[in-house]
């Protein structure tokens, strides 16, 4: 089987594909990446053809995916921050791009899983998330998911197309990249735990998420294609946990062994309060896959930090 992953590159596309080879050596892996977020060392000694392209660009996806029996569709523009500061670059690659992916992947024929993001809901208070409940966004970013994951259900009825839609919820672990200024919370905190500087946090930290292990991600996306589970509706990728960043805060210290200092700055425009899955749906769909703990994701994940800044300091 042939799968093409857009966004292979990236911090979940480069795992994805690691957790592949690691369960299903025998599938035909491509990956596909403009690098805007990816870095081809994600890929490196994996023995993967990483495919130079973008997903905006129509026809960039054609040659990758020919002769394809899954699409992958990781490769985005994140951050809701950096959609604030330029919505029609996060329109383009998300919205545009994705579209550009499921024309590639009706000509093929193809079964196609899409990453969605849980900022789709927004302004809507209710907790947790059920994938029937009302979505508001509150950034481009969000808007453009919510859209995209629209296409990608609509291709079902009009094509008659096997897709399914994941609504991430903050997935974190190993090749997280905290050098950039849209990096997500948890490679920031980690990368400054561990070079003794403090922790910049968005309001008064008692902002909560249901933080997902990046390995449980890629248990369900391998399920999801291994199988070509197909749905009507999205499904929250998150297992119902809700902790605030003050929490994380004292679990990443704890692991780490010292308190952490925390400087706070004014909340951020676009910033959702709390999120939390309800969980029902991913355990129905997919029953084999099971959460990894935080405290357990965080050991993880700071290991691959402490590795990385090893390898940095004797280079």
């Amino acid at each position: 089987m042939k799968v093409v992953v857009t966004g292979g590159a990236g911090f979940i596309g480069a795992n994805f594909i690691r957790y592949c080879l690691q369960h299903t050596p025998e599938w035909e892996l491509v990956a596909f990446d403009d690098l805007s977020n990816g870095r081809g060392s994600n890929l490196d000694g994996l023995g993967v053809p990483l495919v130079l392209g973008s997903v905006a660009i129509s026809g960039e996806i054609d040659a990758a995916s020919a002769g394809a029996d899954a699409i992958v569709h990781l490769g985005a523009l994140g951050s809701v921050p950096r959609s604030i500061e330029n919505p029609v670059g996060s329109h383009v690659a998300n919205l545009t791009g994705t579209l550009n992916v499921m024309e590639a992947a009706r000509r093929e024929n193809a079964y196609v899983v899409y990453a969605s993001s849980s900022s789709v809901y927004g302004a809507n208070p209710k907790l947790p998330k059920s994938e029937f409940d009302w979505t508001r966004p509150m950034s481009p970013y969000a808007v453009t998911k919510l859209g995209a994951e629209g296409y990608v259900l609509a291709y079902q009825q009009a094509y008659d197309l096997s897709t399914l839609a994941f609504r991430f919820f903050n997935v974190y672990g190993p090749l997280q990249p905290a050098d950039h200024a849209y990096a997500a919370v948890i490679p920031r905190f980690v990368d400054a735990a561990l070079s003794g500087a403090p922790l910049t946090v968005y309001g008064d930290g008692s902002q909560s998420r249901d933080f997902t292990y990046v390995e449980s991600v890629c248990a369900a996306l391998h399920s999801a294609v291994s199988r070509r589970v197909s749905a009507p509706d999205p499904i929250n990728l998150a297992f119902g946990t809700n902790t605030t960043l003050l929490e994380l805060i004292g679990a990443l210290g704890r692991e780490v062994g010292h308190e952490l200092e925390v400087q706070n700055v004014p909340p951020r425009s676009g910033d959702v309060r709390a999120s939390q899955s309800d969980g029902l749906r991913i355990r129905e769909f997919f029953p084999d896959v099971s959460p990894v703990p935080l405290e357990d994701g965080l050991v993880a994940t700071v290991d691959w930090f402490r590795e990385l800044k090893r390898n940095v300091v004797g280079a």
